[in-house]
């Protein structure tokens, strides 16, 4: 089970946003993610929770962030719910996409996993509804993703892949790449891996 933290920058300017203590598991019913996200001054920021089956689809994501909370799932492409932080109101969204994006590593993996993409392969196109901090206000998007090549490294722990796609923002044509080992990401746009406390796990 995976445990360690991100640090969280702007990827424009490289302003620190805070970190990400996660913790993630895969089993036989697919992948679960969960994390606390704090500010630079080490505040509570919001939290995610992620889980997916087998073939990477979100059975049930949860969200917090400023106040706001986000439920959805894939369900009719996918659906979700979005409070507001005085909880007086929640808005029902749906969207003909694939899955979940927003601020969070989780969903790289995720979407990584959904695609289950080879080496070299043609790009991948996928329509992801991105819910970003502070409000996590939902926006609909599509990228390309690319495993440009894979890489096998010998650590202590025993052999480690590492996926290195290229991700495409098909609205701008901005590309930037993604490296991810098994269920954690080792480095992406405003996303670095600062500690991991055991090997991350395979998904077989």
């Amino acid at each position: 089970m995976p445990r360690g933290r991100y640090s969280l920058h702007d990827p424009h300017d490289h302003t620190p946003l805070g970190d990400e203590h996660f913790q993630c598991a895969t089993g036989p019913s697919g992948w679960r993610y969960v994390s606390q996200i704090t500010t630079p001054s080490g505040d509570h920021a919001g939290s995610v929770d992620l889980a997916l089956d087998e073939l990477g689809r979100p059975v049930r994501l949860e969200l917090h962030a400023g106040g706001w909370q986000v439920r959805g799932a894939a369900l009719d492409g996918v659906t979700w719910v979005r409070t507001d932080p005085a909880g007086e109101r929640a808005q029902e969204g749906n969207a003909a996409a694939h899955s979940f994006t927003g601020g969070s590593p989780a969903f790289l993996v995720a979407t990584s996993r959904l695609l289950r993409l080879a080496s070299g392969a043609a790009a991948a196109r996928v329509r992801l509804v991105a819910l970003t901090p502070p409000v996590l206000a939902p926006r609909t998007l599509d990228q390309s993703w690319t495993l440009a090549t894979t890489e096998t490294h010998a650590t202590d722990n025993g052999p480690l892949v590492v996926g290195n796609y290229q991700v495409g923002e098909v609205d701008t044509g901005e590309q930037h790449p993604v490296h991810i080992a098994g269920d954690v990401v080792l480095a992406a746009p405003g996303v670095e891996l600062e500690e991991l406390e055991s090997p991350p796990s395979g998904f077989g």
